[in-house]
């Protein structure tokens, strides 16, 4: 398995200076032993399309950029279009894997009962998005995510079973996994099959912390309670030989001290 790091929160605070952050987020990654990084499709506009200079950047600091992330719109059209963009950004760099995310909603309820029309909606998008990826050398993975129509186990349930998993592959996030109620040790045995991409992110139990955006829980690995030794014994039992990217929505010091963190974690406990 190689190990990632998510670069986005680099970036969202430096509306004025895009390019100079994710070569900071690269060098940082790379000063930390990270071999491979991710980062949201929006780098594209960022770079005004210049594959080049991504790769250029990226041969300068020695890592793959391995994954970019969609997020939809509930247009369809808009979002198909964008993933033909993306997908051919990719192609340029090298990526292999583009992250998929359902909309997500920012107002409560944070819980909501399933939407089966939506997520019959995602899956047909979603299986055409596959086909394009899986044409080009990319594989297609949805991220089940907090506030979002693809969360909770039954809601995941449903979306794979209306998709062809030939075409539409899983990415599971450790702290949304665990936020949804789900066991992570046993989510990720019952996902195996169509695990393609893995998140690693610790969770704060205490549901009293931040009840109105329970995903301010999020937290660096090892100042959680997920089970990433339980989590990592699972993925090695099902031949998982893939990638293990870290992500920390807020870091609460900086961006850098959480990657160090977690990778030290990574390699003290994990053996990474």
């Amino acid at each position: 398995m190689r190990i990632g790091y998510t670069g986005w929160t680099w970036l969202i605070h430096h509306n004025d200076n895009h390019q100079y952050e994710f070569e900071q987020f690269l060098k940082e990654a790379a000063d930390l032993g990270y071999e491979v990084v991710e980062n949201f499709a929006f780098i594209t506009d960022y770079f005004d399309n210049d594959a080049e200079k991504v790769k250029g950047l990226l041969e300068k600091y020695n890592l793959e950029l391995a994954n970019l992330y969609l997020h939809f719109s509930d247009d369809p059209e808009k979002d198909y279009a964008k993933a033909e963009k993306f997908v051919d950004f990719m192609v340029k760099i090298g990526a292999t894997y583009m992250n998929m995310q359902a909309v997500m909603w920012q107002d409560p309820p944070n819980d909501r009962p399933m939407d089966r029309d939506r997520i019959l909606a995602y899956a047909e998008l979603s299986n055409k998005i596959g086909r394009l990826c899986r044409d080009n050398g990319i594989i297609a993975c949805m991220h089940p995510h907090a506030n979002t129509a693809i969360y909770t186990e039954e809601e995941i349930d449903l979306f794979l079973a209306e998709t062809d998993p030939e075409l539409v592959s899983l990415c599971l996030d450790t702290a949304h996994t665990a936020l949804a109620g789900m066991d992570c040790v046993k989510a990720f045995d019952k996902y195996a099959s169509r695990l393609a991409y893995v998140h690693f992110k610790d969770l704060d139990p205490d549901e009293s912390v931040h009840p109105e955006w329970p995903m301010k829980r999020f937290r660096t690995l090892g100042y959680g309670t997920i089970d990433f030794k339980g989590v990592y014994n699972t993925l090695k039992k099902n031949g998982y030989d893939g990638i293990i990217c870290v992500e920390l929505d807020s870091p609460p010091v900086c961006n850098y001290k959480a990657a160090m963190d977690s990778r030290r974690y990574l390699h003290n406990v994990l053996g990474l």
